[in-house]
């Protein structure tokens, strides 16, 4: 049964009034022994900004392809065809993460590497390249965590029918995903079926800031096509049932002689009430309904959250009785991908949903990462990731109170410097504002585990290298280790290689 909106609101309350003990005493020393034995630490990346290689081997085009040559779309003008060539140096990045003492790494398969077109011939050249990386990463003793799609659409089925907007995807992802099961499932025991698919929903088919650039806004001035009204929530329902139809088929099939499991990665921001007023803490409930709640009410309870039935209408697709039964249960893991935290408050004037009909002015919430003109933490690079360490602790809490404590794998955290040419190398390798990062939101992380009892298993860092970085491009390094993109694409290990080296070896 979905959780009444009076229960969530004081499930956000008894949060906030426990997690604020702790931002100064989650930062002490930490060590392996922090955190559960066995608790797994990895790094996280995907192939559109890692592989490059993108007419290597018979890959087909993506829409990401696409998207990044057309005039405008990417910060800094540049494109993914080399990325950080990973397709060609995955030996020696793999060695990087087992000098660090990484236990996993979690990347993507380009799904046009495996189906140029989408659908129809296997490219066994494909195959045969992430049968080497997953060979070689066990050699090494790390374990993979494989996403199948981390945005990178392949462009001939957004030809063909627009991608997520037609249910034939459900069919299309649910053959590749099969394919994946059976050449690679003997040794991948961990799948991610989608990566932060309320990301791509929205900046990909409400604002057009990202592939495949859909949008309505401004009458089309922005986009040529789309209707963000509507789209983004088409997309999500047949997200949702691709990964259950996917999950059906794996546990019917394949989980028996395999024994792996599924988890989708979800995108979360931790919303903070602007204010203790009842209109701001059901604001913030709503904000977070319409982020992780979209995704995850339904695979926990079989619907979307009743403030999204409410407020979005007949917009928002139903389920019939049997694909609420084929969701609802369908993960065996919650991935979460947190970064920052904004506060939220009531929009008390609704203009924005006048003006834009979409789904960003749906939930009648506005989120700001600014109170009174202070920031809610200290910056980093990016417009949107401000430093809040206690709302790990905080979504944890959350996640554990209203979904009742599922395993959950941290499956991307971490902070950008910007991409400055006139620093000299030597200097952008002292990363003291990352290692703080990484220090809070962990120590942050193991108090959840250990003092509050939340099931996390694992946490992955975003990422290994500096790499691209979607319509930021270049512009952005979030890497463990600096890539000179001026010198080869050589790797250079920053400050937090050696504090997180030390983590690990720590007893």
């Amino acid at each position: 049964m979905v959780m009444a909106t009076k229960e969530a609101i004081l499930a956000i309350g008894v949060v906030l009034l426990v997690l604020h003990i702790c931002p100064s005493a989650c930062q002490g020393t930490l060590s392996r022994g922090s955190f559960p034995k066995g608790f797994v630490f990895g790094t996280a990346s995907s192939s559109y900004q890692f592989e490059g290689a993108v007419k290597v081997d018979g890959r087909g085009p993506t829409v990401w392809d696409k998207f990044a040559h057309s005039f405008g779309r990417v910060l800094d003008f540049s494109n993914a065809d080399v990325a950080v060539d990973q397709y060609h140096l995955f030996k020696d990045d793999i060695q990087l993460m087992a000098d660090m003492g990484m236990d996993a790494y979690r990347f993507s398969i380009a799904w046009s590497r495996i189906f140029p077109n989408g659908s129809g011939e296997v490219n066994q050249a494909g195959i045969d390249h992430y049968n080497e990386l997953i060979d070689a990463l066990l050699e090494k003793g790390i374990e993979p965590y494989v996403t199948l799609y981390h945005w990178d659409l392949p462009q001939a089925l957004a030809d063909k029918y627009n991608g997520w907007l037609d249910p034939q995807i459900i069919k299309d992802f649910s053959n590749y995903a099969e394919i994946c099961f059976k050449a690679f499932g003997d040794r991948v025991k961990h799948w991610i079926t989608f990566n932060e698919p309320h990301t791509f929903a929205i900046q990909g088919y409400d604002v057009g800031l990202q592939a495949p650039g859909r949008c309505s806004i401004l009458l089309h001035l922005f986009c040529s096509a789309g209707n963000s009204a509507t789209e983004p929530y088409i997309v999500a329902h047949h997200v949702l049932l691709s990964h259950a139809t996917v999950a059906d088929i794996y546990r019917k099939k394949y989980k028996a002689s395999q024994q792996g499991s599924l988890m989708i990665s979800f995108d979360v921001i931790w919303y903070e009430p602007m204010t203790n007023s009842q209109d701001d803490i059901e604001a913030t409930q709503r904000a977070q309904d319409f982020q992780l709640g979209w995704f995850m009410d339904p695979l926990f309870f079989g619907d979307y959250p009743s403030s999204m039935r409410k407020r979005v209408g007949d917009r928002l697709p139903k389920f019939s009785a049997d694909e609420s039964a084929l969701v609802k249960g369908s993960l065996d893991f919650v991935g979460i991908n947190h970064y920052t935290t904004f506060y939220a408050k009531k929009n008390e004037t609704d203009i924005i949903h006048i003006l834009l009909n979409d789904t960003l002015s749906d939930s009648g919430a506005i989120t700001l990462p600014f109170k009174d003109g202070k920031a809610i933490g200290d910056k980093a690079a990016s417009i949107w990731l401000y430093i809040v360490p206690q709302g790990m602790r905080s979504l944890m809490n959350y996640i554990k109170q209203k979904y009742n404590n599922p395993p959950v794998y941290i499956t991307e955290n971490g902070m950008d410097d910007s991409n400055n040419p006139f620093i000299p190398i030597k200097n952008a390798l002292k990363d003291e504002k990352r290692i703080g990062y990484l220090k809070g939101y962990l120590g942050n992380l193991s108090a959840a585990i250990r003092e509050d009892g939340c099931d996390v298993r694992g946490y992955f860092v975003w990422s290994l290298l500096d790499n691209w970085e979607w319509a930021a491009g270049y512009t952005s390094r979030f890497g463990l280790y600096f890539v000179d993109y001026r010198n080869g694409l050589k790797r250079y290990p920053k400050d937090s290689v050696q504090w997180l080296k030390n983590l690990l070896s720590s007893a």
